[in-house]
Order: structure tokens, then sequence, then C-alpha cells
């Protein structure tokens, strides 16, 4: 069994697959990230989708908002998450670093990745 983790990206409209999009050109990692977009879905439904992005893997879930319908999918829909972390306000930054840090831990990957993002940001 492969137990390098796979990124789940979900955000408003085609955030999601543009960030993956993006992600995938600049990487050359193709497969390793998931794009989900709440576009035509309800609460169940978008419930629904993260949950079979996910499909019982190791994941972390990206999430373009730290508040909303995306970041409540993720929550809700995988209530039993010893398996899946959740980092909010997604950017391609994070997503690159994700990409070339499967191989660690979980808890770690996900901080390394919401660390790597955060570093990003800056006024100039």
């Amino acid at each position: 069994m492969n137990d390098t983790l796979v990124g789940v990206v979900v955000g408003h409209g085609a955030v999601a697959e543009a960030l993956v999009g993006a992600a995938e050109e600049i990487s050359g990692i193709r497969g390793a990230l998931i794009a989900v977009s709440n576009t035509g879905a309800g609460r169940e439904a978008l419930e629904e989708r993260v949950v079979a992005a996910v499909a019982g893997r190791r994941a972390v879930v990206f999430v373009d908002l730290p508040s909303g319908s995306c970041l409540f999918a993720a929550l809700h829909g995988l209530p039993a998450r010893d398996h899946v972390r959740v980092v909010t306000g997604v950017n391609l930054v994070m997503l690159l670093d994700f990409l070339f840090h499967r191989e660690e831990e979980i808890a770690a990957a996900a901080r390394r990745a919401a660390e790597a993002g955060a570093r990003s940001i800056s006024e100039r």
C-alpha cells in the first residue's frame, strides 16, 4: 500500500482547479492533488465531494477560506480525522511545498505547508 499523502484542494468556483493546475505545471507532479469545487453543490453534496476525494486515504485538505461552506464541508464531512488534516487559506506556495514533502508524517506535512504558505505572504 502506498502511504504517500494526497492533497485535496477545496474551493469556491474554479479556485481549486486553477491552483491544482498551476501547482502541477510548476512541479511536474501530477495526480497528487485533487480539486474539489463547491459550484452547484449544497451542503450535503459538497461534503460528499470532499469525502469522495479523500476516499479514506491519508490526506491534507487545503481549503480556500478560513470559514464558509468549503471549510464546513471538510470539517463536518470528515468527522473522524486521524488520517486527515485541514489547512485553511490555501495558496500556491503551500501546495508546492506539500507536493515535495508528501512522504512526511501527516501533521508535519500539514504544518510545513501552512508555514511555507504564510511565509510567502508579504507587502513590498
